[in-house]
């Protein structure tokens, strides 16, 4: 799995605030676009988002759904976006100080993204993931 690390000026718990709210998910997923519904018990396990990904008009939809939930802790994820494939995704958040350490980790699981070598895989979910995780802490600290 690629694993990127960085830190939010900002509680665990306003991370996790939006994390919680799935209608912010286009706003820090690099990729996704918009949000076409999320389940009432978002983010419990079972639970879905229903969204798109890509860039109009060559947009693609599907579904992330919620695997394991540790509320304020851990939220762990399989993102769907066939025929692209599907992803493997955790997310763990570690208090530090007044500031929290976002941690996510991800691998494809299916798909053709798959047929890449594990260190092209790795690196490209890196650089997305880098970015995907600074809109995230951007959108935490503008709770805070």
């Amino acid at each position: 799995m690629a694993v990127t690390t960085w830190t939010a000026a900002a509680s665990a718990d306003d991370v996790w605030k939006v994390l919680a709210d799935g209608w912010l998910f286009p706003l820090w997923v690099v990729g996704a676009c918009r949000i076409r519904g999320v389940d009432d018990t978002w983010p419990e396990p079972g639970s879905r988002l229903h969204h798109s990904v890509g860039v109009w008009p060559v947009v693609i939809d599907d579904h992330t759904e919620s695997l394991a939930c540790d509320p304020g802790k851990r939220l762990e994820l399989q993102a769907r976006a066939w025929p692209l494939g599907e992803a493997r995704v955790v997310l763990t958040l570690r208090p530090s100080g007044e500031d929290t350490e976002i941690e996510i980790e991800e691998d494809l699981t299916h798909g053709p993204g798959g047929l890449l070598p594990r260190p092209l895989r790795a690196g490209a979910l890196h650089v997305r993931n880098l970015e995907t995780l600074k809109r995230l802490a951007m959108l935490a600290e503008g709770r805070a």
